[in-house]
């Protein structure tokens, strides 16, 4: 049952992102059920760092397949790390761990340099297989994060060299931020936001995938830090909100699954572009937790 186009749901959801001053893309979904809320769902869009998801469920996969160990060792070396505000992006010494913990790292603190050497373990190529496979035809992960912002420094700067990140780009209008290839969907990573629930609907039900796989990829994203996207919008201790945030310029996300003391599980994908490239955005942030229960309560009472 597709509910996407009554009016109440679709006046509230205008109301919450218009009032926050942003354009919004929402999917969400009854992970045991046929229910869903749309809102500009099919509309492609940017991951920002959603994307990493891909890069774990491959991970995972691998390993539930023998094709690799989570337990395997992984060396960072310290120089040439990739840019990032958390983790090995900010660390200076080199350092060893598994590769599961190196996805934790680059998950539940979406650090981009555990994320980049990671992909370069899962493969590109077979991340997108798997995708092609669970039949999301317009989701892809291209480029690493790294990639993501040489891009940005040839499109703007006419270098490709990216040393100095985040204060780079000071001083470029927001008009041709928004126009580079990053913040453009068919050209960076991308999905759709009811792509993202179907994934998420799979891998919260062992479907088309190892379950094992699936059981490490849930674990991982429940241990997120962030409380003040999707989490905002589920106080309540009882729920739990496992998830996936991205930001990249004025692009703000985040994806996951709520679940309910009583069993209701959700899936939610909210997708947010931004007016301006501030970090710091509360409003916004908020928004997404908002629209996201606006949602669900939706679903809850069909």
């Amino acid at each position: 049952m597709t509910i996407e186009t009554e009016h109440d749901v679709v006046a509230q959801l205008d109301a919450a992102f218009s009032g926050a001053g942003v354009s919004g893309y929402l999917h969400a979904a009854e992970i045991d059920g046929a229910a869903d809320v749309g809102y500009a769902a099919d509309e492609l869009v940017v991951t920002a760092s959603v994307f990493k998801i891909y890069v774990l469920l491959e991970l995972c996969c691998q390993a539930a397949e023998g094709r690799r160990s989570l337990t395997d060792r992984v060396r960072f070396a310290p120089e040439a790390r990739t840019p990032g505000p958390t983790g090995l992006s900010v660390m200076y010494d080199e350092i060893d761990m598994s590769v599961r913990d190196a996805a934790y790292l680059m998950m539940s603190v979406s650090d981009n340099h555990a994320t980049d050497v990671l992909m370069g373990l899962a493969g590109v190529d077979d991340i997108h297989r798997r995708l092609r496979a669970l039949g999301l035809p317009r989701t892809a992960a291209p480029h690493t994060c790294a990639e993501l912002f040489r891009t940005m420094a040839e499109d703007l700067l006419g270098t490709a060299s990216f040393a100095g990140l985040p204060d780079l780009f000071d001083g470029i209008d927001d008009a041709r931020l928004l126009a580079c290839r990053a913040l453009t969907p068919a050209m960076t990573n991308r999905t759709t936001a009811r792509e993202t629930t179907s994934l998420l609907g799979m891998i919260w039900r062992d479907e088309n995938l190892p379950a094992g796989a699936c059981a490490e990829t849930r674990r991982i994203m429940g241990l997120q830090v962030w409380p003040h996207r999707l989490t905002s919008g589920f106080p309540d201790h009882g729920i739990r909100v496992s998830g996936k945030t991205g930001t990249l310029s004025h692009v703000r996300n985040e994806v996951g699954v709520v679940e309910y003391p009583d069993g209701g599980r959700y899936a939610v994908a909210v997708y947010l572009r931004v007016s301006d490239r501030a970090f710091r955005n509360p409003a916004a942030d908020a928004v997404i937790g908002q629209a996201a229960r606006i949602a669900v309560d939706h679903l809850r009472s069909s």
